[in-house]
């Protein structure tokens, strides 16, 4: 049965070594993982909220790994003045964006998206650093959408993205979401500067259909204002968790599409309610880099 939150699940001295011993053996291991196995061999068994506290207690937290982009001058005042642009939108004008993204994900569990535990200190601890370089053996790109009602198509791209395929599914995929979730017209559409996204068939097709939808203004280098990026994490992490690996791009199709499929609506509406959130930070750090 499983055990209350309470002061008898205080985790002692003893216990707190073989969590640390958890973490230091894995340190991307999800609370439920580590819960899992820290009660195995133990009288008594805790519940997730415990391993939180305990974690906390011992200075552990979920982070990012350590990898941050330089943030040119010109590309930190954009950040700026988009954030000063917005700094007083709600979490209702947030509502009406629907925000995109591609995505890469590994055969081999090598990318950043991913967080682990450390310590403050630890940032720079080899066991918590992620390389820059992509491991062999291929991968699967896909393309997505949502919004705060609901979950967009998952697209898989089985060849380099490029203007003409971007096109198609812009014309596919974007066009019929946007006008079904937005029937008034009041509708965003957030995409990056990615150079197919910026191609003049692409802008274009949206300049044909600016009585429908607006395209968002979005300013370079901002994955952080991005809350997909989030979506692409919990996709990541339970591909990490899957009981049997995926050894073909085939088998690691099937999962992504299925993992994307279940995300819960309270999981993605709490992102785009994060919103405000994110908009302050970035005029805190004033266009610089933020904890998103």
């Amino acid at each position: 049965m499983r055990q209350s939150c309470g002061r008898k699940c205080l985790v002692d001295a003893r216990g707190q070594r073989k969590m640390g011993r958890l973490i230091q053996a894995d340190r991307r291991a999800t609370l439920t993982e580590i819960t899992t196995r820290y009660n195995r061999g133990m009288q008594q068994s805790i519940c997730e909220a415990t391993t939180r506290t305990t974690l906390r207690r011992m200075g552990y937290n979920s982070r990012r790994p350590h990898r941050v982009p330089l943030i040119s001058t010109t590309n930190r005042k954009k950040r700026l003045q988009f954030a000063r642009a917005h700094q007083n939108w709600t979490v209702e004008d947030w509502k009406n964006v629907a925000w995109s993204d591609e995505s890469r994900f590994l055969l081999r569990h090598s990318d950043g998206r991913v967080r682990i535990w450390r310590k403050q200190n630890e940032n720079m601890d080899p066991s918590c650093l992620v390389t820059t370089v992509q491991a062999g053996g291929g991968g699967v790109m896909v393309w997505g959408m949502f919004s705060w009602h609901t979950l967009g198509p998952l697209v898989p791209i089985g060849h380099r993205l490029n203007a003409t395929a971007y096109l198609s599914i812009v014309s596919d995929h974007v066009h019929p979401f946007m006008t079904t979730m937005y029937p008034s017209s009041d509708g965003y559409f957030q995409q990056d500067n990615a150079p197919c996204h910026k191609a003049r068939i692409i802008s274009n097709w949206f300049l044909e259909h600016d009585n429908e939808f607006t395209v968002l203004k979005w300013p370079p280098q901002s994955p952080d204002l991005n809350p997909i990026e989030h979506l692409w994490d919990v996709v990541e992490r339970e591909l990490h968790a899957l009981d049997v690996h995926p050894t073909n791009l085939h088998q690691l199709q099937d999962p992504i599409l299925s993992i994307w499929a279940n995300i819960s609506k309270e999981c993605f509406q709490h992102l785009v309610a994060s919103m405000p959130r994110r908009i302050k930070a970035v005029l805190k750090a004033k266009g610089g880099q933020t904890q998103y």
